[in-house]
């Protein structure tokens, strides 16, 4: 999944075009001309330097790329920052593959109800490290565990966190049913 072709050593973990970043969505058009791909750099698992892309919403480009470069500067690993088609729209598949996404038109799971991801307006943030946490003691992604003193997991105060939520974005590690810790959120 990388190419090592990146300006400086910079490991390059994607590069396609907008139209290969959402090829293949189901987005009806006025969802897609408000998506913008995002080029984010980021420390790696590999305490290497890595760039990524990630669509997210035009309103929230700024504040996500301000986020990236905290984490950059905090030396906040991240695995890896790839556009979801590359997992053919399959949210578990990239969950697995601690994949940080924004963009995937899909719904709540077990409901109809379309996801702030359908609209480019939340963000996981290495899903495998930070799974989600179900009250009856299920995780997903299957086989991820959650243990914060991990580099590039995710807890209540963490600066990641902090970050997220001085800007107005809810954290889904306060949810009420479950505590969905990679994920990030924020509407109009």
């Amino acid at each position: 999944m990388r190419e090592e072709s990146g300006p400086a050593g910079v490991i390059v973990d994607s590069a396609m075009m907008f139209h290969e970043a959402v090829a293949g969505t189901a987005a009806p058009e006025e969802v897609l001309r408000s998506l913008r791909l995002l080029e984010v750099e980021y420390i790696g698992l590999d305490g290497r330097l890595h760039q990524g892309q990630m669509v997210v919403h035009e309103d929230l480009e700024a504040e996500i790329r301000d986020i990236f470069r905290l984490m950059e500067s905090l030396r906040f690993p991240v695995a890896r920052v790839v556009p979801i088609v590359r997992y053919g729209w399959s949210d578990d598949v990239s969950m697995a593959d601690n994949n940080s996404s924004a963009f995937n038109y899909r719904v709540v799971e077990g409901t109809d109800r379309l996801s702030n991801h359908a609209f480019g307006r939340a963000v996981d943030i290495n899903p495998f490290l930070n799974p989600v946490l179900y009250r009856d003691g299920r995780i997903s992604p299957p086989g991820a565990s959650w243990c914060p003193e991990t580099p590039g997991t995710l807890s209540e105060g963490h600066p990641v966190v902090r970050a997220f939520l001085e800007r107005g974005w809810r954290w889904g590690g306060y949810f009420s049913a479950y505590a969905d810790l990679h994920h990030f959120d924020k509407k109009v």
